[in-house]
């Protein structure tokens, strides 16, 4: 993602965190960017920090929303050539707790929001048979954790279509990778923890060992640069893998945090 003279780039959850960072790096490097988020000020906030921004309200659980702001970017800046979908909630209850509207909501911002964007994005790329779709599933929809059954559900959820379709859509032109960020110090974070967050996040906070939100773009960047399909940034091949083989001991370890 160096040069992006001319280019017109699609990012989602663009008012805050990376979805932030990354809008401003797009801009910086020639694009000419549009953000999505329900969040005005946020929006606004993120347009004041670069130029060649233009903020579009959007809610990405609304199909009908999202397929009008979409043909709307088209309209004003051009057909969209990158995508980021970086929104998303991450709200933490039991699952004893958890409501089937709760449930409900959250699948269809983090899942079917990621399906829309998608499914809104994908036709035009297909056609001109070029393109670059990232989106942001997460190690939580691998690695689980208590407190979290329903947010690790909806990311599992998203790193399964997202691979599906990586490997349906090969050699058509348009590139798709699959991002799974550790828990990173960002807002979405804040969400868990105003909530019935887990101990080894509460822990992670406090201890500062949450990742960097801009290292986490830097391993992003470098992903993207090596084509890769899966992207890893920071800690979580590691957790990805602690759980895979060793599943007793992630449950033993996370947990202790909850005593």
């Amino acid at each position: 993602m160096t040069d992006m003279t001319g280019k017109v780039a699609l990012i989602t959850g663009g008012a805050s965190g990376m979805g932030r960072i990354i809008a401003l790096r797009l801009a910086k490097r020639g694009a000419k960017v549009a953000i999505f988020d329900v969040n005005e000020q946020g929006l606004a906030e993120t347009a004041e920090q670069g130029r060649g921004i233009t903020c579009f309200h959007c809610d990405i659980s609304n199909p009908e929303q999202v397929d009008a702001r979409v043909a709307e970017v088209a309209a004003t800046l051009g057909p969209i050539d990158h995508m980021v979908h970086a929104a998303a909630l991450m709200p933490s209850h039991k699952l004893i707790d958890e409501t089937h509207e709760s449930m409900e909501r959250l699948f269809r911002i983090n899942y079917f929001g990621t399906t829309y964007l998608i499914k809104s994005v994908l036709p035009s790329m297909l056609e001109r048979k070029s393109g670059r779709i990232i989106a942001f599933g997460s190690i939580a929809g691998q690695a689980f954790v208590p407190h979290m059954g329903a947010y690790c559900a909806t990311k599992a959820a998203v790193n399964t279509y997202v691979e599906v379709l990586q490997n349906e859509l090969r050699g058509s032109g348009v590139n798709i990778h699959l991002v799974c960020p550790p828990a990173v110090n960002t807002p979405l974070i804040d969400q868990s923890l105003e909530t019935d967050s887990p101990g080894s996040i509460i822990e992670a906070k406090k201890s500062g060992r949450l990742a960097d939100p801009e290292k986490i773009v830097n391993a992003i960047d470098k992903g993207v640069s090596r084509n890769k399909d899966i992207i890893y940034p920071g800690e979580a091949r590691l957790l990805y893998l602690w759980h895979a083989l060793f599943p007793k001991l992630w449950w033993k370890t996370v947990l202790h945090f909850e005593k």
